[in-house]
């Protein structure tokens, strides 16, 4: 007579999985970084295009509510900008105010009063309303300038020409987008990014 043997269910052993997963988890947390609230937000228009904008010797203008911010991409670019529109202005800036301006993404005020905001902390400064604008009137024309000594910064500090990207909302700020355009045509830059979301094929 044959005897059955009663078969227990096998028990898998999940340390080492949930080992693995949090060593995962505890990576990508660390190695993230956070996104810096913007100071001035804008809906950019929805496209299917893919392009990507430049990781290198870039500068975006950012439309919204009828301001205009200006960031330029590299530290040393941006440090050096800044001490040109002093002389220019006539504005001393010291080198920790250099140093920290070089550690701003974007800013949107007039010259005269930057050295308010670079003292303040991020999220200070990237309080929505805080900051009014770059003025690109006629009359005082400082974003003309910002373009200008940044392309000369970008090419004395990298040998290249700098490239430009304008997000905004192209139906709702369309009057500006253009006049900005227009300060860069002025300028001889005839090629730019517009900054746009991605949205499906069929939408």
């Amino acid at each position: 007579m044959a005897v059955k043997t009663q078969k227990k269910a096998g028990a898998i052993d999940m340390t080492a999985m949930c080992d693995v997963a949090f060593l995962l988890l505890t990576f990508f947390i660390l190695t993230a970084t956070a996104k810096q609230p913007e100071p001035l937000t804008v809906e950019t228009p929805n496209s299917t295009v893919q392009t990507k904008l430049p990781e290198t010797d870039l500068a975006t203008l950012t439309v919204g509510d009828g301001k205009v911010f200006f960031g330029v991409l590299g530290r040393d670019v941006r440090e050096r900008t800044l001490e040109m529109m002093g002389i220019k202005y006539g504005i001393a800036f010291s080198p920790e105010e250099r140093q920290r301006f070089a550690l701003m993404d974007g800013f949107g005020v007039p010259i005269a009063n930057l050295k308010q905001i670079i003292a303040m902390t991020g999220s200070e400064r990237n309080q929505q309303g805080l900051q009014p604008g770059i003025p690109k009137d006629s009359l005082n024309n400082e974003l003309k300038e910002w373009i200008y000594n940044a392309r000369m910064a970008n090419i004395e500090l990298h040998q290249q020409e700098l490239k430009f990207a304008i997000k905004g909302d192209a139906k709702l700020e369309y009057p500006n987008i253009k006049k900005v355009m227009d300060i860069l045509q002025d300028q001889e830059v005839n090629s730019f990014n517009l900054v746009t979301g991605l949205r499906g094929e069929n939408f």
